[in-house]
């Protein structure tokens, strides 16, 4: 998968699956079941399930299109907070809220949604993003962001899954800069870590509300969690923080993305040491800062 290699990837997901055990279908804790068992999807009524995380759940988003090319519906049972968007994105003919119970919807295939690329065989020209696949419901009233300085938004905590991720408030406070403005859209941000990074809070709880105030930003500078996914998949501008060791869906090397062309990625040279990368990034938004003025 990080090296872009998705024949070979899919052929030992194909070979994984088949050796592997199976409970019988529907049993067990909701998010631990196994539903797809590579039935054909094509003209099938499908049931696509959204059990992973909210970034999962927008990386994958790309795929209803071509899965509905082949299915005869899409139906899309996922997060309560991504429903507006799966609501409008191609390929759904309909969306439901994910809950504890069944799905209100009839089906004839269950299948996880970051099963679907494997079961279409997906290759590089499904994967590839060259234009933004998600739309964003009509903008409610939101924060401003208006100013003169280049706008940045930053997100420097993450969920409980993998706090690798994060970086401390007092590497961030680097960042401030004559001609940036600094943003928190971190949700649960204590006053104290505003204070030392120099942000205004501009957070809100709502993804959609969240959509639009990456559209108003110049830039959103954030750790490996959903805004990155969601920047990438609404073509905004990001710079992604990566540790040493991040996950499949970040290249090995380099600094873009074929998921997202929109985010630049900025990486840990040794584990767990943020250090090294704060000036990379400061000489990069100082250059970002300076192409603004002399374009204003």
């Amino acid at each position: 998968m990080r090296a872009g290699d998705f024949a070979r990837a899919w052929a030992i997901n194909a070979r994984d699956f088949a050796a592997a055990s199976h409970p019988p279908k529907h049993t067990g804790p909701r998010h631990l079941q196994r539903i797809w068992r590579g039935e054909p999807l094509a003209d099938k009524h499908v049931l696509v399930r959204c059990y992973h995380g909210l970034g999962d759940t927008l990386q994958c988003l790309r795929f209803m299109r071509p899965l509905r090319d082949v299915a005869r519906s899409v139906t899309v049972w996922c997060q309560a907070g991504l429903l507006p968007m799966v609501e409008c994105t191609a390929g759904v003919d309909r969306a439901l809220a994910l809950h504890e119970g069944t799905p209100g919807a009839d089906f004839e295939v269950d299948i996880e949604i970051m099963e679907v690329p494997q079961a279409l065989r997906v290759g590089r020209e499904q994967i590839e993003m060259r234009t933004p696949y998600l739309t964003l419901p009509p903008r409610s009233a939101s924060a401003s962001v208006d100013c003169e300085s280049l706008a940045v938004g930053l997100v420097w905590k993450v969920g409980q899954w993998d706090k690798r991720r994060e970086i401390s408030t007092d590497l961030l406070s680097h960042l401030a800069a004559p001609g940036v403005e600094l943003y928190s859209l971190q949700e649960d941000a204590a006053l104290e870590e505003l204070t030392q990074i120099g942000a205004r809070d501009i957070s809100t709880p709502d993804i959609a509300t969240l959509g639009h105030l990456l559209r108003r930003l110049d830039l959103v500078i954030c750790v490996d969690t959903m805004v990155a996914h969601l920047a990438g998949a609404l073509g905004c501008e990001a710079w992604v923080l990566l540790h040493a060791d991040c996950d499949w869906r970040w290249p090995s090397s380099g600094g873009r993305s074929l998921w997202y062309p929109s985010l630049r990625l900025f990486r840990q040279k040794t584990a767990g040491d943020w250090s090294a990368v704060i000036p990379e990034l400061r000489e990069a938004l100082d250059l970002r800062a300076r192409a603004l003025q002399w374009f204003a």
